[in-house]
């Protein structure tokens, strides 16, 4: 690095160049204990990775005002269990939760229908039971291990179209 013009130096001193240190570190080794080597691990309740999932359920509890909740899960329930569907189709796309898995999630479990059928009411009724608590984790997982790949990749357009009738192929429950 050059120096100032204001810094005084001697006009006998010799110009300083570049010179190497006397002792060089030891060479750069990637052997960090934490890497995942081969492919991401798969298995029971490992859930579906994404990033910003935090703000899924901001999202999801503005759905909580338009919720259909007749002989059903409480509120508690009914987002816990379709916030993990929608993460789960964010992180099939490789995104952040948006709106649209929101809604495609409460459209198939018929919670944004004012009069849906009786035998989706009594399943979702069983399957979301206490989903809300945190200790419920793995019912959680299944009900969006449930859901097939086919309906996450549908747009929201699709799913409502198909929702009051078809809810088992869309739901695979």
């Amino acid at each position: 690095m050059s120096a100032p013009k204001f810094a005084p130096t001697p006009v006998l001193d010799e110009v300083r160049t570049y010179s190497s240190p006397e002792v060089a570190p030891a060479a750069w080794v990637n052997d960090r204990p934490t890497d995942i080597e081969g492919f991401q691990p798969v298995g029971e309740r490992l859930g579906f990775q994404g990033p910003d999932q935090g703000y899924g359920l901001m999202l999801a509890n503005r759905f909580r005002d338009r919720m259909n909740l007749i002989g059903g899960p409480s509120a508690d329930d009914a987002i816990r269990g379709c916030l993990n569907i929608a993460l789960r189709r964010a992180s099939l796309f490789g995104r952040a939760p948006v709106i649209h898995d929101l809604t495609i999630a409460f459209t198939m479990w018929g919670f944004l229908d004012a009069n849906p059928p009786h035998e989706l009411v009594e399943r979702r009724a069983e399957l979301f039971e206490g989903v809300g608590n945190v200790h419920h984790y793995k019912e959680g997982r299944a009900i969006a291990d449930l859901v097939p790949e086919a309906t996450l990749r549908m747009t929201p357009a699709a799913v409502v179209a198909a929702s009051p009738v078809a809810w088992r192929t869309l739901t695979g429950a």
